[in-house]
């Protein structure tokens, strides 16, 4: 059977989600015993930007419960993940080929405070939506509070160096995000709760 037009959005973003999660979780998992290679640093590159289909699609689906507040959360998690996704792409296809002498010449002037504001903003982003899901209902409980706490822990402790803590977080990380894709694609095809759900009495 074929998939409505106005659900191809949310599949698209499912999807892209669930790539976003395995190439986040699945390097991790190997970086734990391996250590940091050009390989893993190369695919946990890429996952920000297919992080950004499933953002658009998890805030569509809920935006008619969350108002002004997830609309608010939403931007302000766009912009932080366009950023830190910028950073995390510089760190591990740029400066992960550097020499230490190399890196400590180039992380000066701006840098530095440019890579740490980029982590604030997204952390901020992401405790920010994810409290929106939370207060929403619309995607499972356990996830939706992982995204408003694990994600921003990740932003400032992947600067870390590489432990059996970092790698554990990229996990949960990873597997946040493909768990919110797996809902969002069950969810697809199913009418989205209306205006003023969030705040009905007796809703479980």
């Amino acid at each position: 059977m074929s998939v409505p037009s106005s659900d191809r959005p949310a599949r698209l973003g499912a999807l892209s989600g669930v790539l976003a999660g395995l190439l986040i979780g699945l390097p991790s998992f190997v970086e734990a015993f391996t250590g940091e290679t050009a390989a893993t640093s190369f695919f946990l590159a890429l996952s920000p930007a297919f992080s950004l289909p499933l953002l658009a699609a998890l805030h569509r689906r809920q935006v008619a419960v969350t108002g002004r507040f997830g609309e608010t959360a939403y931007v302000a998690n766009l912009v932080g993940l366009g950023l830190f996704g910028g950073a995390a792409y510089a760190a591990n296809l740029v400066l992960f080929h550097f020499d230490d002498d190399v890196l400590e010449e180039t992380l000066t002037g701006p840098t530095v405070p440019a890579l740490i504001g980029s982590a604030v903003v997204f952390a901020v982003g992401c405790a920010l939506f994810g409290a929106a899901m939370v207060r929403a209902r619309v995607f499972p409980r356990v996830p939706s509070w992982s995204y408003a706490t694990a994600l921003p822990l990740f932003a400032f402790l992947i600067a870390l160096p590489d432990s059996a803590l970092t790698s554990a977080l990229h996990i949960v990380v990873g597997a946040t995000l493909a768990w919110l894709a797996a809902a969002l694609w069950r969810a697809a095809g199913t009418p989205a709760r209306p205006p003023g759900a969030l705040m009905s009495p007796g809703r479980p």
